[in-house]
């Protein structure tokens, strides 16, 4: 008997070979994990068959003739199959051991890619299996459908799992009895019979759902362990003072904090004041006030003797809320500077860019204490840097982030910090359940008052007269007093996307082996068009400058500094601009290609405009006809709504861009689990798993569970380091 451990050779001979170089499947286990993407009845439809189809079926052998070939040596063999109604050719050009197969009468599973030979269609060489071979007497309706491995057909990599089924002892269940008893659920080894040797759709049900449960199981305990360490740790206090810092931050606010903000701030301020380290997740639209939050929570735990760091994942990101906070703040920013405030701080900024003398001053000021707020990029993660006393850490756009990377900057607190995560990018509450479960959530729904509304059109970029009125309304806000974004893919014409861009690709068959999407048009760069548009007539007299992730430091924040003085009327940018820049003034953005970017990300890029209480534009310039980009792309004209936005995003992209990198070629962490869809597991899965955490944290009493949440954790920290 074989168990998941074991390895395929053995089991699969030479199969295991293409297994292994073409899906890097080594194991039992592995194959197992190689699940059937469809099933088919036994009875093949042949009249329904067309051209470039590729065919799964049984079957039967009506007429078989051996000939010899007129062009050249050698025997053929043509063979006519059928369903009962229609027939299908198939020709070998080697007869040689098939004519002792297929003979009239025989049935088998054909597989292959139809053509056509004189107005008739044939298969030509198909795999194919006798099913004599395959039932070993067992007669089963369906057959499980696989995406190809390598050269294998489908029907070597469907007998390939019946073998493995074959020896499969009873395998371990990381589900408790009582949890598969409370919800009716088959075992984890029924499951796997079910699911790839199934006899009807009721079987391959009930395996999925089983599967589906351990997926949202597994992830819920993972979560709630986390949750649990969390709680059980001890921290410092950092309640603050009456009259420090925040105080005098807050008696010199220009306006009045939303409700949102000053509840969130309340919770943010209680728990910070307990010795229990506070571990929340801010989430909020585009320009709800989050950085206000933030900055508050920085300043009480200056007041509190310590350091706050705020963690952003670009240097123009970083450098954008440096001179935020520090405008905020004034003379609060320079502490024991001259002209600074009795009860300020110091501000710095950190950087890998920086020069070496600066960031050497800027680590010695951080470690001694004499700088109480610290922001900064993945360069805050290096071993090198301390800090004199770390009592708050904001992660800002936590996607961009994994677990390991939030706990290495933790780890640098002489006691354990506690933890602001903040996303601009609204998430679905099954999303926040899934990913963000072993967090406290606070939203903020509401916007500050001054917002205008932001109006979106989509630009046809081949529509005759479309981009030139495009650029005339730029030219109509820069006459205006305003100023503008045109948000490109990518930099030069050579270049890939910049980092950051999340593009998207329409796939011609989802039902493919590997979805291939058609020849990408070519992306516009940020060079070309911001040389096309300084000949552009509309544009005559406007100051144009370029913006992007590849520039000197010293350049982007040169070019920032300007935009946001109004020296510049034209940004021609790429997605740096996407998160955290803050100008007013802009109040129109064009972004080129739109069809190629998320519903999140484009949501994230209109934000940038109207901040300034002058009404928004933003044009979508996109040259697809594809359907699902234009609904995209319609979908985000349509409404400003960005949880709305989250959810239909969420439910094109799936959960892949969510979990992180995929493993062993899958492209999800989630097989079966659908986070949209399947809100009722997520939650039963979650009430279970935290049950159980609560009453065996170590999950001693649950090795089988505690081994798959272990090895879930693995493949996390695999994904981080692939992430760099």
């Amino acid at each position: 008997m074989a168990t998941e451990s074991s390895p395929l050779r053995p089991i699969i001979a030479t199969a295991a070979a293409d297994f292994a170089k073409h899906r890097d499947v080594h194991t039992v286990g592995d194959l197992l994990a190689y699940w059937p993407r469809r099933y088919r009845t036994r009875e093949a439809d042949l009249g329904a068959v067309t051209p470039g189809e590729f065919l799964v079926g049984v079957a039967e052998v009506r007429s078989a003739q051996t000939r010899r070939m007129k062009t050249r040596k050698g025997t053929m063999l043509e063979v006519v199959i059928t369903d009962g109604r229609h027939e299908l050719d198939i020709t070998f050009f080697k007869a040689w051991g098939h004519d002792k197969v297929l003979v009239p009468g025989a049935r088998g599973i054909f597989a292959g890619t139809v053509g056509t030979y004189r107005g008739r269609l044939q298969l030509t060489h198909p795999g194919y299996t006798m099913l004599d071979d395959y039932d070993a007497g067992e007669r089963r309706d369906l057959i499980p459908i696989y995406r190809r491995v390598g050269k294998l057909h489908t029907w070597t990599v469907t007998e390939s799992v019946r073998r493995v089924l074959d020896v499969l002892d009873d395998v371990p269940d990381a589900l408790p009895a009582d949890v598969r008893a409370r919800r009716n659920l088959v075992s984890r080894t029924d499951a796997l019979r079910g699911i790839h040797g199934p006899d009807t759709l009721e079987q391959v049900a009930a395996a999925q759902q089983r599967l589906r449960y351990e997926e949202a199981f597994v992830l819920q305990a993972t979560l709630a362990q986390r949750r649990r360490a969390s709680a059980a740790t001890a921290t410092r206090a950092r309640a603050g003072q009456a009259d420090g810092l925040l105080a005098a931050f807050d008696e010199r606010l220009p306006f009045t904090l939303t409700d949102g903000q000053r509840d969130i701030g309340a919770v943010v301020a209680d728990e910070m004041g307990r010795e229990v380290p506070m571990h929340r997740l801010l989430q909020g639209e585009v320009g709800s006030g989050k950085t206000v939050v933030a900055l508050r929570a920085m300043l009480q735990a200056v007041d509190s003797g310590g350091q706050a760091a705020l963690l952003a994942p670009t240097e123009v990101l970083a450098a954008q809320h440096h001179r935020t906070i520090t405008r905020m703040l004034g003379d609060l920013a320079e502490g024991g500077m001259l002209g600074g405030a009795e009860q300020g701080t110091r501000v710095a900024l950190l950087t890998g860019s920086q020069p070496t003398a600066e960031r050497r001053r800027t680590l010695l000021d951080v470690v001694s204490g004499e700088v109480g707020i610290v922001v900064g990029t993945h360069a805050l993660l290096q071993e090198h840097v301390d800090f004199y006393d770390l009592a708050l850490v904001v992660v800002d756009e936590q996607h961009r982030f994994g677990v390991e990377q939030r706990d290495a900057l933790r780890a640098k607190g002489s006691t354990p910090p506690h933890v602001l995560v903040m996303t601009a990018t609204p998430i679905p509450r099954t999303v926040a359940m899934t990913v963000f479960g072993d967090l406290e959530t606070s939203t903020l729904r509401e916007l500050p008052a001054g917002r205008a509304p932001i109006t979106t059109h989509v630009v046809p970029e081949d529509r005759p007269g479309w981009m030139e009125r495009t650029w005339q309304r730029i030219a109509e806000e820069v006459r205006s007093g305003r100023q503008a974004y045109v948000v490109c893919p990518r930099i030069g014409d050579d270049d890939a996307p910049e980092d950051g861009a999340v593009l998207t690709v329409e796939a011609t068959d989802p039902d493919a082996d590997e979805a291939q999407a058609p020849p990408p048009r070519p992306l516009t760069s940020v060079t070309a068009l911001a040389a096309r548009l300084a000949d552009e007539p509309a544009l005559a007299g406007l100051t144009l400058e370029v913006l992007h992730g590849r520039m000197p430091p010293e350049d982007k924040d040169a070019v920032m500094g300007r935009f946001q003085r109004g020296e510049t009327d034209v940004l021609v940018s790429t997605t740096v601009v996407e998160v955290g820049v803050d100008v007013p003034n802009a109040s129109v953005m064009v972004v080129m290609d739109a069809d190629r970017f998320g519903v999140s990300q484009l949501h994230q890029l209109r934000g940038r405009i109207g901040r300034g209480g002058f009404p928004g534009l933003c044009l979508l310039v996109t040259g697809s006809e594809a359907e699902p980009a234009l609904t995209r792309l319609a979908a985000v004209a349509g409404t400003t709504d960005g949880f709305e936005l989250a959810r239909l995003d969420l439910a094109q992209r799936r959960e892949g861009d969510i979990l992180g990198a995929a493993q062993h070629g899958r492209r999800t962490q989630l097989e079966f689990l659908h986070i949209l869809e399947h809100e009722d597991v997520i939650e039963q899965a979650r009430e279970d798993a935290f049950a159980l955490v609560d009453a065996d944290p170590d999950l001693a009493d649950n090795p089988l569970l505690a081994a798959a949440v272990q090895a879930r954790v693995d493949a996390e920290q695999a994904a981080y380091l692939e992430r760099g």
